[in-house]
């Protein structure tokens, strides 16, 4: 792969909770030292269940949100220390697809104005016929342009989304479950928006989203999080899995052919509160394989040479 466009170095993100008559204040890391690099071109899935930091994960790398520890490094910028104005020069370089469509555009907002949110933003007059040209590059119809976000559908709204986050043609893309809220049929035809603009300007993407077979699909490489921690990183989205949280996440994947399902073994046990995490492995206490060692030592997150990471005492063949 080529140099990475974004580099995260030991990223963490703490969030507390203000005590009251009868509760004492609790905090919690929402992102537990992340340490991940994005190629340029690339396309790096994050997966995991609900909860385990994946969109606070996206907005620390856009700096959405202030890290409690940590550096995100941007083509070699360090951007957790760049003051506010050096940073909305950077982010010119970088957007934000959100994952629902009916929320994030300005329901006041014609389209149009909509697509020049981000020039008026940056301070930058926007080029005659933009607008224009970014509806055609998401396949929009140039009248649109005049509509209010209420007159489009669902698919058109997140096409109109994709199209804001292109305005200032930037070189890297947060995607954060941009299909989540859409029927099937219209998944397919953003995912394939998605893959065209990429070919054709260039793009880096990080995307979150938790439909495994979505990711497997779309993603060069794959992330898997559980509690805030990375786990597992698979190199290729065709690697196995040899952590067993990330074995149980695609195990658990419905296949629409019959021949390749199979009965599932749920997991048992209970999922450790965010607010007091256990010693050791956060996943010990469902994991089928666990030892003591398991749950009194974290397991390092170890990288091997054909860049397969893995956080786990006995990795699965």
């Amino acid at each position: 792969m080529t140099e990475p466009l974004v580099t995260l170095d030991h990223l963490s993100r703490r969030f507390e909770t203000g005590g009251g008559w009868f509760t004492k204040p609790r905090a919690m890391m929402a992102v537990r030292d992340v340490s991940l690099a994005i190629p340029k071109g690339a396309v790096m899935g994050v997966v995991g269940e609900s909860g385990c930091g994946k969109s606070t994960l996206a907005r620390l790398v856009l700096r959405l949100i202030e890290p409690t520890a940590g550096q995100v490094r941007f083509d070699g910028t360090d951007l957790t220390t760049l003051s506010p104005a050096a940073l909305r020069l950077m982010r010119r370089r970088m957007a934000m697809v959100f994952q629902d469509p009916y929320s994030s555009l300005d329901p006041r907002y014609t389209i149009a104005d909509v697509l020049a949110e981000p020039y008026r933003a940056q301070g930058l007059p926007m080029p005659e016929g933009r607008v224009q040209e970014l509806l055609a590059q998401v396949g929009l119809s140039p009248a649109m342009a005049r509509a209010f976000p209420h007159q489009l559908s669902g698919g058109q709204r997140q096409r109109a989304g994709i199209a804001r986050a292109l305005a200032l043609a930037p070189d890297f893309l947060v995607l954060d479950e941009p299909t989540a809220s859409l029927d099937v049929s219209i998944q397919a035809q953003i995912i394939a928006l998605l893959e065209d603009l990429k070919a054709r300007l260039g793009l880096t993407y990080l995307f979150i989203s938790h439909d495994l077979g979505l990711v497997r699909y779309f993603c060069d490489r794959i992330v898997v999080m559980y509690l805030g921690a990375v786990v597992e990183v698979l190199p290729d989205p065709k690697a196995p899995p040899r952590h067993p949280y990330t074995r149980a996440l695609m195990a658990s994947n419905f296949t629409p052919d019959p021949r390749q399902r199979k009965s599932l073994a749920a997991l048992t046990g209970e999922i450790p509160s965010a607010f007091a995490l256990p010693p050791g492995c956060a996943f010990a206490s469902r994991c089928p394989v666990a030892t003591d060692l398991c749950r009194r030592e974290n397991p390092a997150l170890l990288r091997d040479e054909s860049g397969h990471a893995l956080a786990c005492f006995h990795p699965q063949s």
